[in-house]
Parts: structure tokens; C-alpha cells; sequence
């Protein structure tokens, strides 16, 4: 009995003194820019023989037990690691991104799958969270003009054009994604889609430059512009702030988030409006909020819901003429034009990892958009040339009031497995997308002042131009492979079938206003992708792809007429090589892409024998040039970035309303664009930051008969901020030199038409953020 009781006692001390070796160690692991959790980073304890370690959920948290730990380690692929000891508080551990681009992550080059910058053989840019906080851009080119190779064009109040490896253009071009997801449906581009975005809802935005079709489809055929957006914060987060300036503009933001157990949420949004600004009739408003509710069932299983809505109004000024432009005197003829967008978007995704290898997505889409104009590029004076000679009535003119509507719902199923021990990747899946749209134009009567020039009012008269509804159906089946036969090498090849049913219903008779017959017209298209990247150290290495893109035909494009042409998708082959190297480790890096795209099919306007006018595949283009990039940071407190491209767009086999324009250069394609920032931050204050940014857009023909040169312009922006505590102040000076130029400028048989640029202006704000109040209180 006395050597049974000593078994016992000796059983309980070694295990008393088991459990005082082995301790539960757990936290929370955080981005320290953006405060959100960060899934998958490693934390090990390395002071023991027998190290411990753990992987952070999709919450950020981990839990182990370790014996005896005095260091703890936390590494992601990304961000740069810490150690640290588990005495202090873990439950917010913050995590710095790499300053190194080559270590950056990015999630377009594979379908929302995040991959390093150096394992993509893409052009692939990143505007990241501390630019968008450091700039204070009231509007998207000022974000965007920052990557080599695009020049968005700011039309006024958030209106654009834009200009990836394509001329400045409102054609159908781009592909604009939210998190992946087109913000429109295919078939009803509109150049102007992102005014439709939630600009304070955006934490990154990644470009890809050149045709991405095989991973998103048609329209990605300059570029895809991916705007991703926050997801709820680990810590919270209420901030108020607000901005204006001194030509009319103000604004107010909100940006609100916390988790609470397995749930998470997050909601943004801002207000803005223009009053009385630089050119008369310009007023806007708009107003745009982002909601986030994610429920994590599990560290396997997590369900993400968000949606968007954007309500905008604006004037719709005419355009400035070249006796407006030369001599700054400006006039605007209208006062009741006007252009209104109501955009809803809901988003939602389960996820499911199978384990560390398997993963499966399934989203559902729902999209409500309308657009609203009595469109100033409609209204046509009754007295005009006819035949050689001036007629009508010169108090009269005529006009038009169209919506254009549409809503759309999506099913899109993804898988992804990792192959041969992390070696290989598979991804594939499929989408389903239906989008019933409509359209109609009524005809207005406009009472024009013979003194003044200006079109003082309207009468809606019982006469509709045109009524009819589209149904666009979008069927695609998709898959993506990666493989590393070596340690160094990356093959990487995607390849998407599309189906498109456009079914067309004309409510009005067929004519050259109403449109066409009803007709069923169907399209096809297979887009590959191949290429590879070769690192030959983790500073040096090169990419090389080919791809595809393609458009089909715009729902404008077909049924405008009084017959239906035959027209087949116009296709783009990209034939593309580059490479990066860091020169000196997180000092200095560099980056440059060679690229040649061939246009074939485009569509273009043939003047018929009868001398009307269709629609028609003809047009083959060529663009080629180089984009470059580099960062440094040449002495500590002080960065440096430069991007630039040098290009050239031509016109192969053109012919457009009986015009010729084979081997002239393309219109608004200036051959050198480039961008240049520097910022300094200095240690010795904290929460300082002064940048100085410089923007060059070069001389371009503004008319494809090449006949009229626009001089380009020069540009310089200023910004200084001041971040302490939960305060933030900042006042960036726009255009600092006063610079009179145009931000586009073109040549038509009407004339000259210039895009006025804004004069100096001075944007100041501040933001307060309340969530530390709101903690105390509670």
C-alpha cells in the first residue's frame, strides 16, 4: 500500500510538472496598415529543441503549446517578420508589408488566389493601402496616373476615359472588377463605370496590363483594374473625416468596422458635391456606401456578404471650343442636361478549405444599375447646313431623354488544388450570368436664345425615339495551371470558353432611330493564356507570356441600325516579356515590360452604297511599347518612385466612314507618358509625411487623320499630412504650378473639342478616429 501511494504521488508531480513545461501560448495577428486580420502566417517558437508552431485562422488567431518558450516568431509571405516574447500582449501583433515589390502580394494574376509579384508572368501593378492613405485622391486617376502606362482621363466629376496600353478612349477596352467581379455585365460598357465605385471603401488596386481575357473574360483587353475592397478589422475602427476645396468641392467620409465572435463587420462610405466651380454648369453630388457582414463558421468554413450603392448626379456642361480655349473665356450653353446613376451591387461568397490543399469557392452576383441623361451631346440646333445651305428655325433645337437600365444575376463556382507537394496548382470553375437590360429615348423640343446662345428650356414631346430590351446571357467554363518543374521556373497557362446569347426585342418598329428586328445573336470565344517566370535569385528575375483577349460586339454596336450586321468578337493577341531586379536589398529595385498587341476584327463604322452607315469587323491596329518602373529609397526618411512608358498606336488596315487611315499613328495616343513621386517621411517626426508628385502626358495627334498635334502637359502635385494619435490632417496642393492645359483634346469635322483641366487648387481635410471613445464608454 505504502509503494502503491508513493506510484501515485510521483505520478501526480511528474504530471503537475508536465503541465507547468508546456504552456498555452495564443493571439491575433494584424496588418499594420490596413488593422485587418491576417489569415495564414506562421508562428513558431524558436527556443526550444523541439520547436512548436501554429498556422492563424482566417480570424488572424492561433493557439499552441509550447514548453519552456521565450521567443516567438511570426512570419507571412509579404510582410516582414518579428520576433517578440509571449510575456507581452499577443492579441494584436502586428505585422509591416514588405517594402520590397518583388515580395508583394497580388491576388488578380490568379483568379483571387494570392501569389507573389515575382511568381506572375504578367504586368501586374499595385497601388497599396499607404498610397491610397498617403495621397488623399478625391478621385481615381490620381491613384491610377501612378502606374506606368496608364493615363486615365479625368472628364469632371468622377467621369473618365482611360488609356492602358490602348489610346485615350471610351471604347470598350477595359475590364473594371470589384474584388474580382466585373462591375458591369458584358455586352453594356460604359466608359464612365467608375464613377460607380466606393472610393472609400477601396484598400488596394491592382492593374494588369494587356489582355487577361483567359482569367476574366471580354473587355480585359488594354487592362483589367481590380479594386479591392477592406474586410472588417481585427481591431475597431470609426473614423469621420472631411475635405474641400477651393473650387466648389467638399466631401465626408465614414469608415466603420469591428468583429464580435465569429461574426465581422464593416461599413464605408462618403458624400460629395461640387457647387459653383471653375466652369459654370458643373455641379454634382454623390453618394456611395460599402457593407461587409462575414460569418465564420469555422476555421474551415467562412461566408462573406457585401454590397454597394452609389447614387449620382451631375450636370452634363458642353464642351469647350477652340476660341473658348484660347482666349479662357468660357460660356456653357446648357442648363438642364444632365447625366444620374443608380448602382446596386450585392456580393456573396462561401468558402470552404477541404484542408491545406483543396479549396472551393461558390459566389452569387446581384447587379441593379440605371443610367438617366438628357445628354448635352444630343442636342442639335434646328438651324444648321443643309446641302451647302443654313435653314431652320435658330430659336429652336433638339434633344433627347434616354435610361439606360439593366440587372443581373450571377452563379460563379471555383476550385482550386495544390498538386505534387506544392509544386503544382490547379484552379477551375464555371459562371452563369443573365442580364435583362432596356432602353429607351424619348424626344424633347428645346427653346433656345437666339442672344445668349444658351437653351433656356424644354417640352417632352409624345414622341419616343427608340424602346427596346435586350436579354444578354454569358455561359464559361475556366481553368488555370501552375507548375515548377525546378525550384527557380513557373509555368503558368489559363484558358476560358465564353458563350454569349444576346436575344434582342425591339417594342417599336424597326427603323434607323428604334433599331433593329428582333433577333437572337450568338457568339463564341476560346482565350488562352501561356508563360512563365524564371527567378534566377529572390532580386533577379524575367517573364515572358502570350495571351488573348476579346470583345464581342456592344448591344449598340448591333441593333442600331435598321438591320443587324453580321459582326464577329474582335480579338487582341499580346506577345509580352519582362523582368525585376532589386538592385540593393529594400533600397533600390527596378522593373520593365516589353509588350506588342495586334487588334484584328475591330469594329468600325463603312459608309454603304446607299450612303447610310453600319457597323462592321475591318479595323486591325498594332500597339507596341515599353514600361518601366523603379523604386528607391536613397537615403533613410526618403522614397523615391518613377513609372514610365513609351509607346506607339497605329492604324494597320482602317477605314471609318469612308475615310482611309492605314499606317497613321492612332489619335489621343501621346507616345510617352511617365510619373515621378518622391516622399519624405522624416524619423525624427513621426506622423509626418511631404510628397511632391510630377505627371507628364506627351504630344499626340488628336485626330486619326493626323493632321492637328496636341502639345501635351506637364503637371505638378504637392501633398503634406500629419498623422498623431487618433487625428489626421492633410492639404494637398493639385496643379501647384497653375498649369492651363487640357486633360484631352480632340478634332472632328465639328472642330477642336478641349477637356479643361482644373486650375490650382488647394484640398484640405482631416479625419478623427472615434473608436477608442466609444470603447471607453462602453
Amino acid at each position: 500500500m505504502i509503494n502503491l501511494s508513493k506510484g501515485v504521488i510521483i505520478a501526480v508531480v511528474l504530471i503537475a510538472t508536465s503541465v507547468n513545461l508546456y504552456s498555452q501560448v495564443n493571439g491575433r495577428v494584424i496588418d499594420a496598415s490596413t488593422k485587418e486580420p491576417i489569415a495564414g502566417a506562421t508562428v513558431r517558437c524558436g527556443d526550444t529543441l523541439l520547436s512548436c508552431g501554429a498556422i492563424t485562422n482566417s480570424a488572424g488567431d492561433f493557439e499552441m503549446k509550447c514548453r519552456d518558450c521565450k521567443n516567438i516568431t511570426v512570419s507571412c509571405v509579404g510582410y516582414s517578420q518579428i520576433t517578440l516574447t509571449p510575456k507581452r500582449d499577443l492579441n494584436r501583433i502586428f505585422l509591416l508589408r514588405v517594402s520590397s515589390t518583388l515580395d508583394e502580394i497580388v491576388l488578380s494574376a490568379n483568379r483571387g488566389e494570392a501569389v507573389k509579384r515575382s511568381q506572375a508572368p504578367v504586368a501586374i501593378a499595385i497601388i497599396n493601402h499607404t498610397t491610397i492613405q498617403d495621397s488623399k485622391a478625391v478621385t481615381a486617376d490620381q491613384l491610377l496616373n501612378k502606374i506606368s502606362g496608364v493615363n486615365m482621363v479625368n472628364l469632371g466629376n468622377e467621369q473618365h476615359e482611360m488609356s492602358i496600353r490602348q489610346p485615350m478612349t471610351t471604347k470598350s477596352l477595359f475590364l473594371y472588377l470589384e474584388d474580382g467581379v466585373p462591375i458591369r455585365t458584358t455586352g453594356l460598357f460604359n466608359h464612365n463605370a467608375l464613377l460607380e465605385m466606393n472610393m472609400a471603401g477601396v484598400k488596394s488596386i491592382e492593374v494588369i496590363k494587356g489582355p487577361s481575357s483567359s482569367l476574366y473574360g471580354s473587355e480585359a483587353i488594354g487592362g483589367a483594374v481590380n479594386f479591392i475592397t477592406a474586410v472588417p478589422t481585427a481591431v475597431p475602427l470609426l473614423k469621420l473625416s472631411m475635405q474641400g476645396n477651393n473650387i466648389g468641392y467638399k466631401r465626408m467620409d465614414v469608415n466603420s468596422s469591428f468583429v464580435k465572435g465569429k461574426w465581422g463587420f464593416l461599413v464605408s462610405g462618403y458624400y460629395a458635391k461640387r457647387r459653383n466651380g471653375y466652369l459654370e454648369y458643373t455641379d454634382y453630388n454623390k453618394g456611395a456606401i460599402t457593407g461587409k457582414v462575414n460569418y465564420r463558421f469555422s476555421d474551415n468554413t467562412t461566408l462573406t456578404n457585401s454590397f454597394s450603392w452609389v447614387d449620382y448626379n451631375s450636370d452634363m456642361a458642353g464642351g469647350i471650343d477652340s476660341i473658348m480655349f484660347e482666349s479662357r473665356s468660357f460660356s456653357n450653353p446648357q442648363t438642364f442636361t444632365y447625366r444620374n446613376v443608380r448602382a446596386f451591387r450585392y456580393h456573396s461568397t462561401l468558402t470552404q478549405f477541404w484542408n491545406d490543399k483543396s479549396k472551393t469557392t461558390l459566389s452569387v452576383l446581384y447587379r441593379k444599375n440605371s443610367i438617366g441623361q438628357n445628354p448635352a451631346y444630343r442636342v442639335r440646333d434646328d438651324y444648321r447646313q443643309r446641302d451647302g445651305v443654313f435653314a431652320g428655325q435658330k430659336d429652336v433645337a433638339h434633344g433627347e431623354i434616354n435610361v439606360s437600365s439593366f440587372r443581373s444575376y450571377s452563379v460563379i463556382a471555383q476550385h482550386k488544388q495544390d498538386l505534387f507537394a506544392g509544386k503544382a496548382s490547379f484552379i477551375t470553375g464555371a459562371s452563369v450570368e443573365f442580364s435583362p437590360s432596356t432602353y429607351d429615348a424619348q424626344y424633347i423640343r428645346i427653346k433656345k436664345d437666339s442672344v445668349s446662345n444658351k437653351y433656356t428650356s424644354y417640352e417632352k414631346r409624345d414622341s419616343m425615339l427608340t424602346n427596346y430590351g435586350t436579354n444578354l446571357n454569358n455561359y464559361a467554363v475556366f481553368a488555370n495551371f501552375e507548375y515548377s518543374p525546378a525550384a527557380k521556373l513557373r509555368l503558368v497557362g489559363s484558358l476560358r470558353f465564353d458563350m454569349f446569347r444576346y436575344r434582342f426585342n425591339n417594342f417599336l418598329d424597326p427603323s434607323s432611330f428604334s433599331g433593329s428586328p428582333d433577333t437572337v445573336n450568338i457568339f463564341n470565344r476560346v482565350s488562352p493564356k501561356l508563360g512563365f517566370t524564371y527567378n534566377f535569385t529572390s532580386r533577379v528575375g524575367i517573364y515572358a507570356n502570350y495571351s488573348e483577349g476579346f470583345i464581342p460586339p456592344q448591344v449598340t454596336e448591333l441593333y442600331t441600325g435598321v438591320k443587324v450586321p453580321r459582326i464577329s468578337p474582335s480579338v487582341f493577341s499580346n506577345y509580352e516579356a519582362g523582368g525585376w531586379v532589386e538592385v540593393v536589398k529594400n533600397r533600390l529595385s527596378a522593373d520593365a515590360s516589353l509588350y506588342r498587341l495586334d487588334g484584328k476584327n475591330e469594329i468600325i463604322s463603312v459608309r454603304l452604297d446607299d450612303g447610310s452607315f453600319a457597323n462592321r469587323n475591318a479595323g486591325r491596329t498594332s500597339h507596341k511599347g515599353i514600361e518601366f518602373g523603379l523604386n528607391a529609397t536613397p537615403v533613410n526618411d526618403v522614397s523615391l518612385r518613377i513609372s514610365g512608358a513609351r509607346s506607339k498606336h497605329v492604324f494597320v488596315e482602317y477605314l471609318e466612314r469612308g475615310l482611309k487611315f492605314d499606317g497613321n499613328e492612332m489619335n489621343n495616343a501621346p507616345r510617352w507618358i511617365y510619373n515621378t513621386e518622391v516622399w519624405y517621411k522624416p524619423s525624427y517626426l513621426t506622423g509626418l509625411r511631404i510628397g511632391a508628385e510630377f505627371q507628364h502626358v506627351g504630344k499626340y495627334y488628336v485626330d486619326p487623320q493626323n493632321t492637328a498635334v496636341y502639345s501635351g502637359y506637364n503637371v505638378l502635385n504637392l501633398r503634406v499630412g500629419y498623422i498623431q494619435k487618433s487625428w489626421e490632417v492633410w492639404m494637398n496642393v493639385m496643379n501647384a504650378t497653375n498649369r492651363y492645359y487640357s486633360y484631352i483634346t480632340t478634332k472632328s469635322s465639328f472642330g477642336y473639342s478641349y477637356q479643361l483641366a482644373e486650375p490650382r487648387n488647394f484640398n484640405i481635410g482631416m479625419s478623427y478616429d472615434l473608436a477608442h471613445l466609444i470603447k471607453r464608454a462602453s
